[in-house]
């Protein structure tokens, strides 16, 4: 694999030899696949029986061989979420740190995998406002977060600026900041193709002004997870020695094994504990993370989450995609039940009828289907392997498929 030169020659002095040439090897090795199931729709792993568990994360699991996920309807059903292994250390992560309900923030949450994670992890009752401040991608993590089918959460589309100014106040944040990529070379042709020295520079400082913008929303004694899928010192423990010293934070240790292989700083004169996950030393792609305790006394929860909802609804600066499930969707004059509501942990009460294989995958390309004889007319929730997809309407002679277009397979 091509790398650009300037990488190589700070990245190898940055990691050693040893590092580095593990590195490099991993390079042309296949990156492993992983997935994490929903906890509340798969509880335990009938779907990949031989997966192996990813120790750091309950319902986190690596697969021998990549599956063509498209064309399978567990995933479209939210049963499981395929995500990079090294970041599903975030559910270690809030499992040490959080054990009673909070108000959390996903700042730079698209497309939603630490976001369906975090909502997973945290305890009931907690609420989590889920944001992507890019529309593009703020409608497919409005996707994801609606298919994971939980009530208690909020998507938004809004920048860090627009919280501030909101006097939003939460008990954890979690930034996962736009970076120059490093750690996904393997991955991305061009994450390698983008990457310069100019634009590590330019990542930083917008890192930065996304922390300063966000900072006041979190209360004191509040938690911040820091994290980016890049190596270099600037965006990484540069900014969060900028975290400590300019905002106000103290850094958190997090408690891992040995055989995680999971790297410290790699900077002499930094001392706070930090994680980083490194193609060829750890089984994952890249990551740096960090948690922080802002400083101050702490306060308890100063925001619930039924407040939460109403601040978002009510402030002309809040963009809200999603405030819970709706429960219908007007379709010209008819209002029909929606989406989200059929993929719901508390799903409606409406006839179900089971599809086979096929049938599932051409109702998720949106194809009108006959239903088996016998099948009510009216609006029927259909299911794969006992999970539900979505709605048709039956007609008798047909039924009309419900599935929203924007979520329909492109091709079988």
């Amino acid at each position: 694999m091509y790398l650009p030169p300037e990488f190589i020659s700070y990245t190898s002095a940055l990691f050693g030899p040893e590092r580095w040439h593990a590195f490099v090897q991993s390079l042309e090795q296949p990156a492993a696949t992983s997935v994490r199931l929903n906890p509340w729709k798969v509880p335990a792993d009938p779907i990949f029986p031989d997966a192996e568990p990813v120790p750091w994360c309950q319902q986190g699991y690596w697969l021998k061989e990549r599956p063509n996920f498209t064309l399978d309807p567990l995933l479209h059903a939210g049963a499981y979420y395929v995500q990079e292994a090294g970041s599903l250390f975030l559910d270690h992560v809030l499992r040490q740190y959080v054990q009673t309900p909070v108000l959390a923030l996903d700042l730079c949450a698209a497309p939603g995998g630490k976001s369906t994670l975090m909502r997973a992890a945290l305890p009931e009752g907690s609420m989590l406002v889920s944001n992507e401040p890019d529309r593009r991608r703020a409608n497919i993590l409005l996707e994801n977060m609606l298919k994971q089918g939980h009530p208690d959460v909020l998507v938004t589309h809004n920048h860090a600026r627009d919280f501030a100014q909101t006097n939003w106040q939460v008990d954890l944040i979690l930034t996962d900041v736009p970076c120059s990529g490093e750690g996904l070379f393997r991955r991305d042709e061009n994450a390698v193709q983008e990457w310069s020295v100019s634009n590590v520079h330019y990542c930083q400082q917008r890192q930065r002004q996304i922390l300063q913008d966000i900072w006041p929303c979190l209360r004191a004694g509040g938690l911040l997870v820091y994290s980016t899928c890049t190596f270099n010192t600037q965006e990484n423990e540069e900014n969060v020695h900028f975290i400590m010293q300019e905002l106000g934070a103290e850094t958190l240790p997090v408690t891992t094994a040995p055989e995680w292989k999971i790297t410290g700083s790699l900077l002499a004169d930094f001392s706070g504990p930090v994680y980083r996950f490194i193609p060829g030393i750890t089984r994952s792609e890249g990551l740096f993370m960090a948690v922080l305790r802002k400083t101050g006394t702490p306060q308890a929860h100063v925001m619930l989450p039924g407040s939460a909802r109403r601040h978002a609804e009510g402030h002309r600066l809040m963009h809200v995609l999603s405030n819970g499930i709706a429960a219908q969707e007007q379709k010209g004059k008819e209002q029909i039940p929606s989406a989200a509501q059929a993929l719901s942990l508390n799903g409606p009460e409406y006839p179900r009828v089971e599809l086979p294989l096929e049938q599932a995958r051409r109702y998720l390309h949106r194809e009108s289907l006959v239903l088996p004889a016998g099948t009510p007319r009216g609006f029927v929730l259909v299911t794969y392997a006992g999970q539900p997809l979505g709605f048709m309407k039956n007609l008798g002679e047909r039924a009309n498929n419900l599935y929203p277009k924007n979520w329909a397979i492109r091709s079988l």
